[in-house]
């Protein structure tokens, strides 16, 4: 649909100035001097329905195309394109007009956001506007989107909570767009064994190694048949990560909410334990409220992040040794074979150093994304 319709001026002005292919005919009927009536004697229509085509309201059949062709000696084909073009046209501008009263649907998503992370594009005006966040979800509608993706989004997240506080437009907007990074990456067969031992490596070199460290994650786990995308988060929708299932395929992503390595780094490994420990069929989307059963499945995968990057053994070492100084932390570290802000993360977690310390020591640090 092209991008000419701003207002409703725009609108009233294109119905008035569109052209039916009746008005082609009116002008060649004018121009050899035959009347609608004679026309339709030659044809051997009725005279309503030349009278309908000549004003637009009734349309030209391949068949019409036909016998004009024989009477007036201009090819059928020329007849069908003005037909289409001018159908096509109408529609536009009922579908422009359509677009344009639901406004208030389309100004819930985070649309100015959306277009500065080059999610969508559009020109001023509210049909831009809707027709770009249409094709991002890959719906025909505002009604399809509700049936569609709305729904879906509540069906299968079912077990978040009522209180959640975060905006169902700019959570589905995430989402969409963390599927959208996925299309366009190929991985492997999903493998769990051979996806267990790339976790191992992610955390035995990758976290240790900042530099880098995104395209060697997701590389390592496309290999393993796992996709990794990473999707900055929005102001309405601060979600720290979501896991689910498209196909046979899983999809963890992952966002910057924090800005900081360590709550990157768990929400990861977090997100992990989703694909290893739980149902095909769960979506699940960090930084929400749950209830029972949700929260259940939350608790377990956030053991077992806990545990994979510091074993309780080691945490309990940690703590025991009763000394958090700099070199303490990085001292732990190179004996856990981690990073020093995953030790210091852990600790502030736990009360026992507060959570200035690893800005001051330059063990945080942000994480960017791109996408």
């Amino acid at each position: 649909m092209k991008n000419v319709y701003r207002t409703t001026e725009d609108i009233a002005i294109a119905r008035e100035v569109i052209s039916c292919p009746g008005d082609t005919l009116a002008e060649q009927l004018d121009a050899s001097g035959m009347t609608q009536v004679e026309l339709a004697g030659r044809m051997g229509r009725p005279k309503k329905t030349i009278n309908e085509i000549i004003k637009g309201k009734a349309e030209i059949t391949s068949e019409t195309a036909i016998q004009l062709e024989r009477v007036v000696g201009i090819p059928a084909d020329f007849w069908m394109n003005l037909e289409r073009n001018y159908r096509l046209r109408l529609a536009e501008i009922d579908a422009a007009e359509e677009l344009m009263q639901k406004e208030s649907w389309v100004r819930q998503f985070p649309l100015l956001a959306m277009k500065r992370l080059g999610w969508i594009s559009f020109e001023d005006g509210i049909v831009s506007a809707s027709q770009a966040v249409l094709a991002f979800f890959n719906v025909a509608s505002s009604e399809a989107y509700e049936n569609v993706c709305h729904k879906q989004l509540y069906a299968t997240a079912y077990r978040m909570s009522e209180k959640s506080s975060k905006d169902p437009y700019a959570m589905a907007a995430w989402l969409r767009q963390g599927e959208r990074q996925a299309e366009s990456l190929n991985s492997a067969p999903y493998d769990k064994q051979a996806f267990e031992e790339t976790l191992l490596d992610i955390k035995t070199r990758f976290v240790v190694k900042d530099d880098g460290f995104l395209d060697a994650m997701q590389n390592r786990c496309l290999q393993a048949g796992v996709k990794v995308v990473f999707t900055p988060y929005l102001k309405k929708a601060p979600l720290n990560g979501s896991t689910r299932w498209l196909n046979d395929t899983p999809l963890i992503q992952l966002s910057n909410r924090f800005k900081r390595n360590d709550i990157f780094w768990f929400t990861f490994f977090h997100e992990a334990a989703h694909i290893l420990k739980h149902n095909k069929k769960d979506v699940f989307i960090e930084g929400v409220d749950y209830s029972c059963d949700g929260k259940k499945k939350e608790d377990e995968a956030d053991d077992w992040a806990a545990g994979y990057l510091i074993s309780r053994k080691d945490e309990k070492l940690m703590i025991q040794s009763k000394s958090f100084t700099k070199e303490d932390i990085e001292r732990f570290a190179r004996q856990f074979d981690t990073h020093p802000a995953i030790i210091a993360g852990r600790l502030s977690r736990r009360g026992l150093i507060g959570h200035e310390f690893g800005n001051r020591y330059g063990f945080f640090r942000n994480v960017e994304l791109n996408g």
